[in-house]
């Protein structure tokens, strides 16, 4: 038999956490989650290097980040390539299906 855990975090989109919350839910390291910071990959909600905040929805990136470092052991550089990358493919398919519902609500117009 085997057991499979599952965490699960509520993201309300209002709440923020503080850069040592985040480090530590994500598993990313101070230095690791201070490289994706300066690369823009992670977005602060201030301009505080001392005391940052981030919106939860971080959360979700940074575990995401982690992932990719331990899975391809990627330097930060790398790290922050494939994250910026993957959230271009998120971008670009939302609005691909967003046009192809476009598309298929005008094709159902004409019938």
């Amino acid at each position: 038999m085997t057991v499979h855990i599952t965490e699960s975090i509520w993201l309300n989109a209002s709440d923020i956490c503080s850069f040592e919350h985040l480090a530590q839910v994500s598993g990313l390291g101070d230095d690791n989650l201070r490289d994706l910071v300066e690369a823009g990959v992670i977005e602060p909600s201030n301009q505080d290097p001392d005391n940052y905040f981030f919106p939860v929805s971080c959360i979700v990136m940074a575990r995401a980040a982690r992932r990719l470092r331990d899975d391809f052991e990627l330097d930060p550089q790398g790290l922050a390539l494939a994250v910026n990358l993957l959230r271009r493919i998120d971008r670009l398919e939302a609005e691909l299906h967003g046009l192809r519902a476009k598309l298929a609500g005008g094709r159902q117009g004409r019938d």
